[in-house]
């Protein structure tokens, strides 16, 4: 009597590759949905948040995370994964907010500057767990 072994399965480049971009693009997306619903619930619960740009860019990090953080969660990510996604919102802030604050950069630089740098933060933290994000 032989014993056969299971097919491993294993997916193609092209797949896991798709299964990358396709998280990618959920995680902007669920930034921008972030930022449009959680955006109008902060102007509403804290008047003149955008006063101070260090502040206001915290707090949009913040709605990004958060409504990342729910996709995440609905997609079945680990909860280690969707702490390093979240904390991909904070680390540019929190990098150029020294500079701000030393009066090195302009508070829109600091603001279009850390957005642009979430985009390789999150590409990093997805790197870091590319099985999880690739699909296998």
């Amino acid at each position: 009597m032989t014993t056969q072994t299971p097919p491993q399965h294993t997916h193609s480049r092209g797949r896991r590759t798709w299964h990358l971009v396709r998280h990618y693009l959920e995680m902007v997306v669920a930034m921008v949905v972030g930022m449009v619903v959680l955006g109008p619930l902060e102007a509403l619960l804290w008047p003149g948040v955008d006063d101070r740009v260090d502040v206001h860019a915290v707090v949009m990090a913040t709605n990004m995370a958060v409504a990342m953080a729910a996709w995440m969660r609905f997609r079945g990510h680990s909860w280690p994964a969707i702490v390093e996604m979240s904390a991909a919102m904070y680390v540019p802030f929190a990098v150029l907010l020294v500079p701000y604050w030393a009066g090195a950069v302009s508070g829109s630089f600091l603001f279009t500057a850390g957005h642009v740098l979430m985009l390789p933060a999150m590409a990093l933290a997805m790197w870091w767990r590319l099985d999880e994000y690739a699909g296998c």
